[in-house]
């Protein structure tokens, strides 16, 4: 399983919380690439309810990693 920006955008406005299934289900319906829904059938499933895309991805960059104050340079 490998995840990189532009395959985990494509499940980033699920209807979070949501089951492995129903992401899987989300990214089928809405047209995401073979690898989102092969990395999604990866997961290992014991009934969790996923929050966020980061808790599939820990290594997903939040809003605020792309933040440039200017004020800082």
């Amino acid at each position: 399983m490998y995840w990189t920006l532009e395959l985990a955008s494509k499940i980033e406005d699920a209807p979070w919380p949501a089951t492995k299934d129903e992401l899987i289900d989300y990214a089928m319906r809405s047209g995401s690439p073979l690898e989102v829904i092969e990395n999604l059938q990866e997961i290992e499933d014991e009934g969790e309810i996923y929050e966020c895309i980061e808790d599939i991805w820990p290594d997903y960059p939040s809003k605020e990693d792309f933040f440039f104050n200017e004020e800082e340079y």
